[in-house]
C-alpha cells in the first residue's frame, strides 16, 4: 500500500485505497500505429466509485483541530490534517509515488505546490468531490 493509499483511506474511500488511479505523465508522442480494422470488444461495466465529499470532511476535521491549518492550499497541512507524516520525506516519497518531475523534486517549495495539486487531483479522480478551483 502507497502513501496516496493512505490519504485515501483517511478519506474514508477504502475502494479507491485498494486500487488507486495514479497515472503517469504522458510520454514523448511515438509514432502513430497503422490503423487496425477489426471490432473492439464491447467495455466491461464498472460500477461507478461513490463521491465522497472532501471539502466537507476535511473543513470539518479543520475546525475541530488544536492547530490552525490551510490544508486548501498547503500539503503539509493537509497531511497533518489527515493524520499522516508531512516530513520532507514522506512528501518525497509521496513526490515519487504520483510522478513528480526532477526539476520540481530538486526545489521543496516547488515541489510543495506540485504535490497538493496533484494529491487533490489523484483524490477527485479516486471519486472524491473536490471544486474545480481548488484543482
Amino acid at each position: 500500500m502507497g502513501f496516496f493509499s493512505n490519504i485515501l483511506e483517511k478519506l474514508g474511500m477504502k475502494e479507491a485505497a485498494a486500487a488507486p488511479v495514479i497515472t503517469p505523465p504522458p510520454a514523448a508522442a511515438a509514432p502513430a500505429p497503422a490503423p487496425v480494422v477489426a471490432s473492439a470488444p464491447a467495455a466491461p461495466v464498472v460500477n461507478p466509485i461513490a463521491m465522497v465529499d472532501v471539502v466537507t470532511l476535511l473543513t470539518e476535521k479543520a475546525a475541530n483541530h488544536p492547530e490552525k491549518l490551510n490544508w486548501k492550499t498547503s500539503i503539509v497541512d493537509l497531511l497533518k490534517l489527515l493524520g499522516l507524516d508531512s516530513s520532507l520525506a514522506a512528501r518525497k516519497e509521496l513526490a515519487k509515488e504520483l510522478y513528480c518531475p526532477d526539476d520540481k523534486m530538486a526545489d521543496s517549495a516547488q515541489m510543495n505546490m506540485w504535490l497538493h495539486k496533484q494529491v487533490l487531483g489523484h483524490i477527485a479522480a479516486n471519486g472524491g468531490n473536490i471544486p474545480k478551483e481548488l484543482l
